[in-house]
């Protein structure tokens, strides 16, 4: 138990950095819970505007912003963990931020990142720090190709990767070394994605949810079924464990896998929030991820999970709202979450359905028919 640890009561006022869907959907399940919400978004139209208390406009660099959401918050919390590690630092100095800051900022560098689960004794995949071409080189050299390049901060949906697989591309694609910090990885042979969701609430209560199967396309997660098909739910939980041990975790977080063609599981990325593959325990859970999070930084106690049914959640990008506009709720067995974001872009996520299933197999089938019918 840690000693900050204290109990916010609904009532209270829960302050959330960052207004898109996953802070919309944090705030409805606190809203349904009793607690008020304030927010704070750079976008005037930001999806968790319409389902709060108290809305501030500003950018999450602007210090005294974020002052005034602390101001009227009785605990805060992001669904935005890339925040200025200076801002972040005076505000869990001087208010509550259950999840505190080391964590946070150990995680938004892919670096300190894989080297703190590698410290805690989970399993990662090869890789190493790069800052010109001939350690790019020196790497391949170990490990063969193809290799993937990333950089250290930021980039998310694929953005800041470079896959390499001959000496051709690595001397066509010019990477801008001056511009950022960026790893060399040993690409994986995949036979599957999957992630791991789990809560940890301020005083240590942990919760564990199904394992999930993930499909992406063009870096962006496509589809998710829960739990997965593949059960390695025993091993990923322990590397869920062992990161719990090295990392100080409050809130929901998920772990992202790799499993190679081997059946060797990797760890692959923490986010340190809810997380997209998470989004069909709404429907398909007694507890979802969002309701999870705010009873864990709440210190409210959390029940065991479990999974009413199988599901299958399909993203919503730009793409597939022009495609389905006018039949998405032509399927009364679709659960449809339109995120209420203005600007529709082909790969931006624009909301996702879950569908709750006896039998993934033919619900696969079905959405095969109907779902990508016109893609």
């Amino acid at each position: 138990m840690t000693s900050t640890a204290k109990r916010i009561y609904p009532g209270a006022t829960i302050g959330i950095i960052g207004g898109g869907q996953l802070g919309k959907m944090l705030a409805q399940s606190a809203l349904r819970m009793g607690y008020k919400t304030a927010v704070l978004d750079p976008a005037e139209d930001a999806p968790a505007g319409a389902v709060c208390h108290t809305f501030i406009q500003a950018d999450f660099s602007d210090e005294d912003a974020l002052k005034q959401l602390a101001e009227v918050s009785d605990v805060l919390t992001y669904e935005f963990e890339n925040i200025d590690a200076h801002i972040l630092r005076e505000l869990v100095s001087d208010y509550y931020v259950p999840q505190g800051a080391e964590t946070v900022l150990t995680l938004q560098n892919r670096e300190s990142e894989k080297n703190a689960v590698k410290q805690g004794g989970a399993t990662v995949v090869p890789f190493e720090n790069v800052y010109h071409d001939a350690d790019i080189q020196s790497f391949i050299s170990e490990h063969g190709y193809p290799v993937i390049v990333k950089t250290s901060t930021g980039g998310y949906d694929g953005k800041g990767q470079y896959y390499i697989d001959s000496d051709e591309t690595l001397e066509d694609l010019n990477i801008p070394f001056q511009d950022a910090d960026f790893i060399v990885e040993k690409y994986i042979d995949l036979e599957r994605e999957v992630s791991l969701t789990a809560a940890r609430s301020a005083e240590g209560q942990v919760i564990i949810f199904p394992l999930q199967e993930n499909l992406h396309r063009n870096q962006i997660l496509y589809r998710t079924i829960a739990p997965s098909r593949l059960d390695y739910t025993a091993s990923a939980t322990e590397e869920v464990h062992k990161i719990m041990e090295a990392l100080h975790f409050a809130g929901v977080f998920t772990v992202e896998f790799f499993i190679d063609k081997a059946g060797k599981l990797y760890v692959n990325e923490i986010a340190p929030r809810p997380h997209n593959s998470a989004h069909h325990t709404i429907e398909s859970c007694n507890i979802s991820q969002f309701d999870a999070h705010i009873l864990s930084i709440a210190n409210q106690p959390m029940p065991e999970v479990y999974q009413h049914q199988d599901a299958v959640m399909m993203n919503l990008l730009g793409v597939d709202l022009d495609r389905l506009d006018d039949t998405l709720f032509d399927y009364p067995d679709w659960h449809v979450h339109l995120y209420g974001k203005t600007e529709r872009k082909p790969e931006r996520k624009m909301g996702h359905v879950t569908i709750l299933t006896d039998n993934v197999e033919e619900t696969l089938k079905e959405i095969k028919a109907d779902f990508e019918k016109e893609s």
